[in-house]
């Protein structure tokens, strides 16, 4: 379990919640995607929390982007790294930190080249598609995600960077399952659900940037190394199959459309 980093969560509840096994909290900026609003509005109002974070080994684990309304939605991560980011480093530097669900190339470079408490987590929408996919020929709601979908140069890093066998970028999803009527409507819904087949794209990826061999890394061992935990003893075991993503799944009353809705991938979690 984690728990919901606001401004004014105590140190005391820090501890608390160590004491109980909590491992980790999460740093959404207010406002900055589904359900933050009662996010963070200045880490400097955080700092008791995240000092007492670092003292006692709990994770912080990070929606790296600002919400100024001034700074362009496709350079908020990159801002949030320049500023916000060096901000929580320089007065925690022992407190590990996880960027979530990154989108960039300069999120994948400050890792690269920064301290060994930092690490990432990369969804298969990010290592999947470029910003086209939302975009062009008209708007595609279902690969609306927050953050959102940037150019084919950060891709690629991405890409690069999750393949590269680097133990600090792991498998993080962030699947979003959100009914087919809450996507298409006025104002629809950030989130991109991708639970049932992301590993099988995770691995098509791996596998065509000639990186089979460290899939298992990234997708078992990488993160829980990062988090202090044992690894999973359980077993999922993926075969060389070719099948087609349905159309939908059936969610309640309505449905809910997957990543990579009617793709053929050439791997299957055998069942």
């Amino acid at each position: 379990m984690t728990l919901y980093l606001t401004d004014n969560t105590p140190a005391e509840e820090v501890h608390r919640a160590k004491e109980a096994g909590v491992r980790a909290f999460k740093l959404y900026p207010a406002g900055a995607t589904t359900n933050s609003d009662s996010g963070v509005t200045d880490v400097r109002k955080c700092f008791g929390a995240l000092k007492a974070m670092e003292e006692t080994g709990t994770l912080l684990l990070v929606h790296g982007e600002v919400v100024d309304p001034k700074i362009d939605i496709f350079d908020r991560e990159r801002v949030f790294i320049e500023t916000v980011l060096p901000t929580i480093l320089d007065n925690f530097p022992n407190l590990k930190v996880v960027l979530e669900h990154i989108t960039t190339k300069h999120a994948a470079r400050f890792v690269l080249d920064g301290p060994k408490n930092v690490a990432a987590s990369v969804t298969p929408q990010h290592m999947l598609l470029n910003r086209n996919a939302l975009l062009v020929g008209g708007i595609k709601p279902h690969f609306y995600c927050l953050p959102i979908l940037k150019r084919e140069e950060h891709r690629l890093a991405i890409v690069e960077a999750a393949t590269s066998g680097h133990p600090r970028f792991f498998l993080g999803t962030d699947s979003a399952p959100h009914a087919d009527q809450n996507k298409l409507s006025a104002c629809g819904c950030a989130g991109i659900y991708s639970a049932p087949l992301a590993l099988p794209i995770y691995a098509q990826v791996f596998e065509e940037n000639g990186a089979l061999d460290r899939f298992e890394g990234f997708a078992s061992v990488n993160g829980a190394a990062f988090y202090g935990v044992p690894r999973n003893e359980r077993v999922v075991e993926l075969v060389r199959e070719d099948w087609r993503v349905p159309a939908n799944y059936k969610f309640g009353d309505d449905v809910v459309v997957p990543l990579g809705a009617g793709l053929k991938l050439r791997w299957r979690l055998r069942t």
